[in-house]
């Protein structure tokens, strides 16, 4: 899937069936469905579904829960970084 495809999948009814588990919930995340997001996430054990994970916490405010998924995933606390550019930047290492 191509950026554009997956924004222009956003002004639809429902998220793609085929679409990979971490970008349905980017998907959902972006339509204002956090729970759902969150709740695929939870579901799985892997880095990147960690580092969507700790953005979710983050964007929910919970900044303790946030550094412990960024710690699980290896990854680094985003000090500074607006949501919608974590965001992008999780989007765009799912597409490449």
């Amino acid at each position: 899937m191509l950026y554009g495809e997956f924004i222009d999948s956003l002004a639809r009814e429902r998220c793609p069936d085929d679409m990979e588990s971490c970008l349905q919930a980017l998907w959902y995340d972006a339509v204002g469905e956090w729970h759902t997001a969150h709740g695929i996430v939870q579901q799985m054990d892997d880095v990147m579904a960690a580092r969507i994970h700790a953005y979710l916490h983050r964007k929910e405010g919970d900044e303790w829960n946030a550094r412990y998924w960024h710690r699980h995933a290896g990854s680094e606390f985003p000090q500074g970084v607006a949501l919608q550019a974590e965001w992008e930047l999780l989007l765009c290492e799912l597409l490449e």
